[in-house]
């Protein structure tokens, strides 16, 4: 462990993308005098990655690489000088009504039945003409209409949030979901074409080995190098007195935080009666908990799934609603590429969607059913772990909740970032988590906007 001093200018509060963004933006400013305190024990938050018993590596979740920014593409590029990349064309699914259809669902649905096909395409001609939806149920409703929200929209993001639409906001849709040409449509309808041609992670690039956590640890050892506590929590902060106690005991007086904890922990760490308020108003915002289950296998995928990227599972059969052909996108992450394929697997938990003690089973029930593999016997290795933290649900009331929330913290040279340090999922992929901490350093430094933070 390296030693902690007992003051820096600037506390870091995690060591994940968010904060490597800083600390990278900090190496060109040729400023060091910082400190990171990480609870974990290596670089990358929840972009980590791990190697199990049995030699096949995992992520926690579905990242691929794909960027909005030079500066997060010079930082892939100097992360893997070593290792390579590898670079893909993505392909995505949907496996709906025992067959698959290509992403996006909305402008594909025409290779399911004539029932369905009318259907959908009756909903879509009869949908609501009102304007400013109360929320992200009635948005998917003025979208896509009655038949492709019974079918599709309303199960399959149900299955990814853990949290009733109705209880949404739609504002940060953005890029995130195809909206509807209803003329292409009806186009693809009649000439059988498959539409595959939408949003900004058409091609994506992935490490060549180690899993996308090999990207954070090295940059992180390169650029961080003795500055970072691992297996060290922040527990309590004065923020009057600019002291965080550690579990470990110590205390470490600050100038400044970089937080990239959860923002509603954060509030509650803070000992300071002013901080009751947003403390207590930050319980108030949803998320959803993250189930990633490793299946390694023996064996090669078959015809019908290979050369897949990853697959979205709107039916009730199946507990998952995506799973990653993990060794599509690089044969290290199996022991033997020869003989060996791997399915990563994502499990959705809420209060208003609990998960089976037998979870693990019943996912490899439904891969059976679902045609993702043929036996269990080709089950090689099982590895599974639970974030309780997976995605920061956007609740009706964020907004306002984060920017009181935030008012508070920089009141007291507090700053909180990142995926749940800001709570915006539509900032949340890793280039946006980076370039938070990379702009954050500009706006303190040399006074610039931060951009992506407060993206429009």
């Amino acid at each position: 462990m390296e030693t902690i001093p007992k003051h820096t200018p600037i506390l870091f509060i995690g060591a994940g993308p968010t904060t490597i963004g800083a600390c990278y933006r900090l190496r060109d400013l040729k400023y060091e005098d910082y400190f990171v305190i990480e609870a974990g024990d290596q670089f990358g938050g929840l972009s980590r990655s791990y190697l199990d018993d049995k030699g096949f590596t995992w992520d926690l979740g579905g990242h691929v690489q794909f960027s909005h920014y030079k500066e997060f593409d010079n930082a892939m590029d100097e992360a893997l000088e070593t290792e390579g990349w590898l670079h893909h064309q993505r392909e995505s699914w949907v496996w709906i009504q025992d067959q698959f259809v290509p992403y996006p669902f909305q402008y594909n649905f025409h290779l399911l039945s004539k029932d369905t096909i009318h259907n959908c395409l009756e909903g879509l001609k009869n949908r609501s003409n009102e304007r400013n939806p109360n929320h992200f149920k009635d948005w998917l409703h003025q979208q896509f209409g009655k038949g492709l929200c019974d079918l599709f929209m309303f199960p399959y993001n149900f299955k990814v949030w853990a949290h009733p639409p109705e209880l949404m906001n739609h504002e940060w849709i953005s890029e995130r979901v195809a909206t509807i040409d209803i003329s292409r449509i009806e186009e693809n309808i009649k000439t059988h074409k498959l539409d595959v041609s939408w949003g900004p992670n058409a091609t994506f690039r992935f490490p060549s080995v180690g899993g996308t956590g090999q990207i954070w640890k090295n940059l992180g050892k390169k650029i961080i190098q003795n500055r970072v506590s691992f297996n060290t929590k922040v527990v309590n902060i004065s923020a009057k007195f600019k002291v965080a106690t550690l579990s470990n005991g110590q205390q470490i007086s600050f100038d400044k935080i970089f937080s990239t904890m959860p923002i509603d922990k954060l509030c509650k760490m803070i000992e300071d009666e002013d901080f009751a308020k947003v403390a207590q108003q930050s319980k108030s915002l949803p998320h959803s908990s993250t189930h990633v289950i490793g299946i390694g296998l023996k064996g090669q995928p078959s015809k019908e799934l290979a050369g897949k990227c990853w697959m979205y599972f709107p039916e009730d059969h199946s507990p998952y609603y995506r799973i990653t052909l993990f060794s599509q996108y690089s044969p290290k992450n199996v022991p033997n590429p020869d003989e060996n394929f791997s399915l990563m697997l994502e499990v959705s938990e809420s209060p208003h969607k609990p998960v089976s003690k037998s979870l693990i089973e019943e996912c490899i029930n439904a891969l059976l059913k679902d045609k993702l593999i043929e036996s269990k016997e080709q089950i090689v290795s099982k590895w599974s772990t639970r974030l309780e933290y997976g995605y920061p649900v956007p609740g009706l009331g964020r907004t306002e909740i984060i920017k009181d929330c935030h008012e508070k913290l920089q009141s007291y040279d507090i700053y909180s970032r990142g995926r749940f340090g800001h709570w915006h999922y539509e900032v949340s992929n890793q280039d946006h988590s980076f370039m938070q901490g990379h702009e954050w350093v500009d706006m303190i430094f040399n006074n610039k906007k931060e951009v992506t933070l407060w993206n429009k």
